[in-house]
């Protein structure tokens, strides 16, 4: 059985690839920071706990993935804040910067060799902030078009292996992403996307013939729309 790393599998994005890649056959090691009861229930579902803002948790989770024979490694973990630069505190850009951007590409070094010698997939779940500049995201844009940008130079640097790399940039997903935000989705479901839309496009990549590879795979709301939350 193929392994596969999936993180920020306790919720969200996540989870859903977590529980679909479980659905169809791999073994998946789930890297967050909580464990999830419902993957827990499967026999194929492993938990490497790790707060990804942790430099050194990180690390740690990195020397042992060294160790494993890795066939599919995607990047979910990640999170926002938006407001603008100056009224964001340092250590939550320290810790964005760290989450969204650093900790992928030290997990990835630890795997990289494993992907190319066993043909599999690197996956990044970027944002299409990766591809746009919006107002109070300076950080968040930085570190998703950071990640775009790592994903698309392994994608050069790996051709001579059979490994595929894919940025995915989703436009807003519904997801518990937003909880501690001002805005949110919009209700209306021409205006967002669901996680189904990506577990969707994940089975996609991963059921295309081997010599081709869509390397940035952009998914957005057919319309435009988003939810101020009332204050408290």
């Amino acid at each position: 059985m193929k392994n596969a790393i999936v993180t920020g599998a306790s919720s969200g994005i996540g989870e859903a690839v977590a529980k679909t890649l479980l659905e169809i056959g791999y073994h998946v090691i789930g890297i967050s920071r909580r464990t999830n009861e419902t993957l827990e229930k499967y026999e194929h579902f492993e938990t490497l706990q790790c707060d990804l803002s942790d430099e050194d948790q990180t690390i740690r989770i990195a020397k042992e993935l060294q160790q494993r024979e890795i066939f599919i490694h995607i990047n979910c973990a990640g999170f926002g804040a938006f407001a603008p630069h100056e009224a964001l505190h340092v250590t939550t850009i320290a810790q964005m910067s760290f989450v969204n951007l650093t900790a992928p590409m030290i997990l990835t070094n630890a795997t990289l060799k494993s992907l190319k010698q066993n043909g599999g997939y690197l996956i990044n779940i970027t944002s299409i902030e990766a591809l746009r500049s919006s107002r109070f995201s300076a950080v968040y844009s930085a570190t998703k078009a950071g990640l775009k940008a790592f994903g698309d130079v392994l994608f050069e640097e790996t051709r001579k292996s059979d490994l595929s790399v894919t940025n995915i940039n989703p436009d807003m997903t519904q997801t518990d992403f937003f909880e501690d935000l001002s805005f949110d989705v919009d209700d209306n479901e021409n205006t967002k996307l669901f996680v189904s839309d990506i577990v969707e496009a994940i089975k996609h990549i991963l059921s295309m013939r081997k010599g081709a590879v869509v390397s940035n795979y952009t998914i957005r709301g057919l319309n435009f729309g988003i939810k101020k939350k009332s204050r408290k």
